[in-house]
Protein backbone atom coordinates (compact mmCIF):
# COMPACT_ATOMS: atom_id res chain seq x y z
CA UNK A 1 0.00 0.00 0.00
CA UNK A 2 2.83 2.34 0.55
CA UNK A 3 3.70 1.99 -2.90
CA UNK A 4 0.60 4.22 -3.71
CA UNK A 5 2.17 7.23 -1.32
CA UNK A 6 5.14 7.79 -2.67
CA UNK A 7 6.35 10.46 -5.00
CA UNK A 8 7.11 8.66 -7.86
CA UNK A 9 3.82 6.87 -8.34
CA UNK A 10 2.42 10.15 -8.04
CA UNK A 11 5.03 11.48 -10.75
CA UNK A 12 4.42 8.55 -12.94
CA UNK A 13 0.34 9.41 -12.71
CA UNK A 14 1.32 12.55 -13.77
CA UNK A 15 3.28 11.52 -16.62
CA UNK A 16 0.69 9.12 -17.57
CA UNK A 17 -2.45 12.10 -17.68
CA UNK A 18 0.00 13.79 -20.07
CA UNK A 19 1.18 11.42 -22.12
CA UNK A 20 -2.40 10.15 -22.44
CA UNK A 21 -3.51 9.37 -26.52
CA UNK A 22 -6.79 10.69 -27.52
CA UNK A 23 -9.73 8.06 -27.25
CA UNK A 24 -11.89 6.96 -30.46
CA UNK A 25 -14.84 8.83 -31.52
CA UNK A 26 -16.85 5.73 -31.06
CA UNK A 27 -15.23 5.09 -27.41
CA UNK A 28 -18.26 4.12 -25.33
CA UNK A 29 -18.35 5.78 -21.77
CA UNK A 30 -16.85 2.75 -19.22
CA UNK A 31 -13.66 2.30 -21.22
CA UNK A 32 -13.01 6.10 -21.52
CA UNK A 33 -13.86 7.34 -18.07
CA UNK A 34 -13.81 4.23 -15.23
CA UNK A 35 -11.52 1.52 -17.55
CA UNK A 36 -8.74 4.12 -18.88
CA UNK A 37 -8.17 5.61 -15.31
CA UNK A 38 -7.69 2.45 -13.47
CA UNK A 39 -5.62 1.29 -15.98
CA UNK A 40 -3.86 4.77 -15.23
CA UNK A 41 -3.59 3.55 -11.62
CA UNK A 42 -2.17 -0.50 -12.47
CA UNK A 43 0.28 0.86 -14.76
CA UNK A 44 1.54 3.42 -12.43
CA UNK A 45 1.95 0.63 -9.82
CA UNK A 46 3.33 -1.81 -13.23
CA UNK A 47 5.99 0.80 -13.57
CA UNK A 48 7.74 1.04 -10.06
CA UNK A 49 7.08 -2.73 -9.92
CA UNK A 50 9.52 -3.06 -13.27
CA UNK A 51 6.91 -4.56 -14.86
CA UNK A 52 7.25 -4.91 -18.90
CA UNK A 53 4.42 -4.31 -21.17
CA UNK A 54 3.87 -8.06 -22.49
CA UNK A 55 4.30 -9.12 -18.76
CA UNK A 56 1.13 -6.72 -17.87
CA UNK A 57 -0.47 -8.33 -21.08
CA UNK A 58 0.12 -11.50 -19.11
CA UNK A 59 -1.62 -10.53 -15.63
CA UNK A 60 -4.46 -9.37 -17.77
CA UNK A 61 -4.76 -12.96 -19.60
CA UNK A 62 -4.78 -14.64 -16.31
CA UNK A 63 -7.34 -12.37 -14.85
CA UNK A 64 -9.50 -12.60 -17.85
CA UNK A 65 -8.98 -16.69 -18.53
CA UNK A 66 -9.03 -17.20 -14.79
CA UNK A 67 -12.93 -15.95 -15.16
CA UNK A 68 -13.31 -17.85 -18.27
CA UNK A 69 -12.48 -21.24 -17.09
CA UNK A 70 -14.70 -20.29 -13.92
CA UNK A 71 -17.64 -19.68 -16.39
CA UNK A 72 -17.13 -23.55 -18.16
CA UNK A 73 -16.29 -25.54 -14.90
CA UNK A 74 -17.79 -24.43 -12.40
CA UNK A 75 -21.79 -24.92 -11.30
CA UNK A 76 -23.27 -20.97 -11.67
CA UNK A 77 -24.07 -19.11 -8.68
CA UNK A 78 -24.16 -15.37 -7.12
CA UNK A 79 -20.80 -15.76 -5.55
CA UNK A 80 -19.49 -17.02 -8.98
CA UNK A 81 -20.76 -13.94 -10.73
CA UNK A 82 -19.32 -11.41 -8.61
CA UNK A 83 -15.56 -13.02 -8.78
CA UNK A 84 -16.17 -13.79 -12.39
CA UNK A 85 -16.68 -9.71 -12.60
CA UNK A 86 -14.68 -8.93 -10.77
CA UNK A 87 -11.88 -11.04 -12.57
CA UNK A 88 -12.74 -10.08 -16.11
CA UNK A 89 -13.15 -6.09 -14.88
CA UNK A 90 -9.27 -6.50 -13.17
CA UNK A 91 -8.25 -8.02 -16.72
CA UNK A 92 -9.80 -5.20 -18.74
CA UNK A 93 -8.02 -2.40 -16.60
CA UNK A 94 -5.22 -4.62 -16.89
CA UNK A 95 -5.27 -4.30 -20.80
CA UNK A 96 -5.70 -0.63 -20.61
CA UNK A 97 -2.75 -0.50 -18.27
CA UNK A 98 0.03 -2.16 -20.41
CA UNK A 99 -0.37 0.06 -23.27
CA UNK A 100 0.44 2.96 -21.01
CA UNK A 101 3.43 1.36 -19.69
CA UNK A 102 5.04 1.12 -23.06
CA UNK A 103 4.03 5.02 -23.11
CA UNK A 104 6.25 5.31 -19.98
CA UNK A 105 8.79 3.69 -20.80
CA UNK A 106 9.01 5.33 -24.23
CA UNK A 107 6.63 3.20 -26.84
CA UNK A 108 5.97 0.10 -27.70
CA UNK A 109 7.00 -2.52 -29.92
CA UNK A 110 5.30 -4.71 -32.76
CA UNK A 111 5.46 -7.72 -31.27
CA UNK A 112 4.27 -6.13 -27.83
CA UNK A 113 0.90 -4.93 -30.04
CA UNK A 114 0.81 -8.12 -31.82
CA UNK A 115 0.51 -10.05 -28.03
CA UNK A 116 -2.18 -7.30 -27.21
CA UNK A 117 -4.28 -7.84 -30.08
CA UNK A 118 -4.04 -11.89 -30.26
CA UNK A 119 -5.39 -11.79 -26.20
CA UNK A 120 -7.77 -9.46 -26.98
CA UNK A 121 -8.83 -11.75 -29.77
CA UNK A 122 -8.51 -15.03 -27.61
CA UNK A 123 -10.54 -13.32 -24.69
CA UNK A 124 -13.87 -11.81 -27.05
CA UNK A 125 -14.21 -15.28 -28.62
CA UNK A 126 -14.08 -17.41 -25.94
CA UNK A 127 -15.84 -15.82 -23.10
CA UNK A 128 -19.31 -16.25 -24.99
CA UNK A 129 -18.15 -20.15 -25.74
CA UNK A 130 -17.93 -19.94 -21.78
CA UNK A 131 -21.67 -18.67 -21.51
CA UNK A 132 -22.26 -21.52 -24.02
CA UNK A 133 -21.00 -23.98 -22.19
CA UNK A 134 -21.23 -22.74 -18.83
CA UNK A 135 -25.10 -22.53 -19.74
CA UNK A 136 -25.09 -26.22 -21.21
CA UNK A 137 -23.43 -27.64 -18.14
CA UNK A 138 -25.51 -25.74 -15.55
CA UNK A 139 -28.53 -25.18 -16.12
CA UNK A 140 -30.58 -27.76 -17.30
CA UNK A 141 -33.79 -26.55 -17.87
CA UNK A 142 -32.92 -23.94 -20.34
CA UNK A 143 -34.28 -24.64 -23.67
CA UNK A 144 -31.92 -25.52 -25.95
CA UNK A 145 -32.44 -22.63 -28.32
CA UNK A 146 -31.16 -20.03 -26.29
CA UNK A 147 -27.42 -21.58 -26.73
CA UNK A 148 -27.52 -19.82 -29.72
CA UNK A 149 -27.57 -16.65 -28.14
CA UNK A 150 -23.74 -16.71 -26.82
CA UNK A 151 -22.85 -18.09 -30.26
CA UNK A 152 -24.37 -14.99 -32.12
CA UNK A 153 -22.75 -12.78 -29.10
CA UNK A 154 -19.27 -14.38 -29.91
CA UNK A 155 -19.41 -13.53 -33.92
CA UNK A 156 -21.11 -10.36 -33.45
CA UNK A 157 -18.07 -9.40 -30.91
CA UNK A 158 -15.30 -11.51 -33.41
CA UNK A 159 -16.49 -9.70 -36.06
CA UNK A 160 -16.39 -6.16 -34.90
CA UNK A 161 -13.30 -6.17 -33.03
CA UNK A 162 -11.74 -7.70 -36.20
CA UNK A 163 -13.34 -4.89 -38.36
CA UNK A 164 -12.15 -2.02 -35.74
CA UNK A 165 -8.20 -3.75 -37.01
CA UNK A 166 -9.12 -3.76 -40.08
CA UNK A 167 -10.11 -0.30 -40.23
CA UNK A 168 -6.62 1.00 -38.52
CA UNK A 169 -4.49 -1.39 -40.67
CA UNK A 170 -5.87 -0.31 -44.04
CA UNK A 171 -6.07 3.39 -43.09
CA UNK A 172 -2.62 3.27 -41.71
CA UNK A 173 -1.16 1.56 -45.02
CA UNK A 174 -2.68 4.91 -47.16
CA UNK A 175 -1.41 7.12 -44.50
CA UNK A 176 -4.67 8.00 -43.55
CA UNK A 177 -4.96 9.02 -39.94
CA UNK A 178 -6.54 5.93 -37.47
CA UNK A 179 -9.45 7.07 -35.34
CA UNK A 180 -7.14 7.35 -32.07
CA UNK A 181 -4.72 9.50 -33.41
CA UNK A 182 -8.17 11.45 -34.20
CA UNK A 183 -8.75 11.40 -30.94
CA UNK A 184 -11.87 13.48 -29.67
CA UNK A 185 -15.54 12.19 -29.41
CA UNK A 186 -18.34 13.36 -27.48
CA UNK A 187 -19.70 12.58 -23.80
CA UNK A 188 -23.07 12.36 -24.76
CA UNK A 189 -21.87 9.66 -27.59
CA UNK A 190 -19.83 7.90 -25.16
CA UNK A 191 -22.66 7.26 -22.76
CA UNK A 192 -24.93 6.39 -25.92
CA UNK A 193 -22.82 3.51 -26.85
CA UNK A 194 -22.66 2.55 -23.48
CA UNK A 195 -24.29 -1.14 -23.75
CA UNK A 196 -21.40 -2.28 -26.86
CA UNK A 197 -18.93 -1.52 -23.83
CA UNK A 198 -16.72 -4.53 -22.92
CA UNK A 199 -16.47 -2.78 -19.51
CA UNK A 200 -20.36 -3.76 -19.53
CA UNK A 201 -20.25 -6.70 -20.38
CA UNK A 202 -17.78 -7.87 -17.72
CA UNK A 203 -20.42 -5.84 -14.94
CA UNK A 204 -23.18 -8.12 -16.28
CA UNK A 205 -21.74 -11.15 -15.16
CA UNK A 206 -22.10 -10.29 -11.33
CA UNK A 207 -25.69 -11.45 -12.53
CA UNK A 208 -24.51 -14.68 -13.13
CA UNK A 209 -26.36 -17.56 -11.95
CA UNK A 210 -29.70 -14.93 -11.68
CA UNK A 211 -32.48 -15.41 -14.32
CA UNK A 212 -31.36 -11.59 -14.77
CA UNK A 213 -28.40 -12.56 -16.24
CA UNK A 214 -29.98 -13.75 -19.38
CA UNK A 215 -32.00 -10.63 -19.81
CA UNK A 216 -29.35 -8.51 -19.55
CA UNK A 217 -27.12 -10.22 -21.43
CA UNK A 218 -29.27 -10.85 -24.24
CA UNK A 219 -30.13 -7.32 -24.82
CA UNK A 220 -26.17 -6.41 -25.04
CA UNK A 221 -26.29 -8.68 -27.90
CA UNK A 222 -28.56 -7.24 -29.34
CA UNK A 223 -27.35 -3.46 -29.19
CA UNK A 224 -24.16 -5.12 -30.19
CA UNK A 225 -25.52 -6.66 -33.37
CA UNK A 226 -27.19 -3.36 -34.76
CA UNK A 227 -24.47 -1.53 -33.67
CA UNK A 228 -22.39 -3.91 -35.72
CA UNK A 229 -24.82 -3.71 -38.46
CA UNK A 230 -24.60 0.24 -38.42
CA UNK A 231 -21.08 0.53 -38.39
CA UNK A 232 -20.26 -2.13 -40.81
CA UNK A 233 -22.04 0.51 -43.51
CA UNK A 234 -20.13 3.59 -42.41
CA UNK A 235 -16.83 1.13 -42.49
CA UNK A 236 -17.25 0.28 -46.10
CA UNK A 237 -18.23 3.91 -46.83
CA UNK A 238 -14.87 5.04 -45.35
CA UNK A 239 -12.88 2.28 -46.87
CA UNK A 240 -14.57 3.13 -50.55
CA UNK A 241 -13.45 6.87 -49.90
CA UNK A 242 -9.86 5.72 -48.99
CA UNK A 243 -9.51 3.41 -51.68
Amino acid sequence: MSTATTPGFRETMTTLRSAQKGHARGAPAYSVYVNRRIGRVLAALAHGWGLTPNQVTAVSALHTFAAIVLLATVPASGWLGILVAVLLVLGYAWDSADGQVARLRGGGTVAGEWLDHFVDAAKISSLHLAVAIGLYRFVPDLPPVVLLLPLWFSAVATTTFFGMLLNDLLKGARGIASTHARGGGTARRSLLLLPTDFGVLCLSFALWGTPAFLFVYGALALVSTLFLAAASVKWFREMRRAG
